[in-house]
């Protein structure tokens, strides 16, 4: 790969300053990230996984009510999300999301439209969760009805 000059010296200081053994390293880096947001542009249906990150003035009791609506609009995508408080009456948000890149991106676009959020980040990788329930397990020891039931423990031995 050939680089102009100057980009390469920018590389190299970047390196540097991140304490990267190698430019490789930095630039498997950033294809990554590339290829995580090509992805959610050319191809809508791409499972993706990843955060969601939010500023929002907190002095407006509405703008926390709002942004819960909305996560709840998006229960499967929303995994989990961290509040912190920030100075000057901020809050700064970070929801771990997965699904389809548009739905994704349908939930970003709902979180900005809420007046008081200063700023909204979605950073994706093509790397995802692994599933949190086996429905081919549940489906084993489920009952007739098709629901799951919890397994029960092995009964243990009386000590004698």
């Amino acid at each position: 790969m050939s680089l102009p000059a100057d980009l390469f010296r920018q590389l190299d200081m970047m390196v540097e300053e991140r304490g990267l053994p190698s430019r490789s390293q930095l630039i498997a880096e950033l294809i990554r990230h590339a290829l995580a947001e090509h992805e959610a542009v050319t191809r809508p249906e791409e499972m993706l996984a990843g955060t969601i990150t939010l500023v929002y003035r907190g002095d407006r009791g509405r703008v926390r009510h709002q942004l819960a609506e909305s996560q709840a609009e998006y229960l499967k995508e929303v995994i989990s999300s961290q509040h912190v408080f920030l100075e000057d009456d901020q809050s700064m948000e970070v929801l771990l999301v997965q699904g389809p890149a548009a739905r994704l991106n349908e939930l970003c676009d709902a979180l900005r439209a809420i007046r008081g959020v200063h700023q909204l980040q979605l950073v994706t990788t093509t790397a995802l969760l692994p599933p949190l329930h086996e429905q081919e397990g549940a489906a084993a020891i489920g009952k007739s009805d098709g629901t799951a039931r919890p397994r029960k423990s092995p009964a243990k031995e009386p000590a004698a």
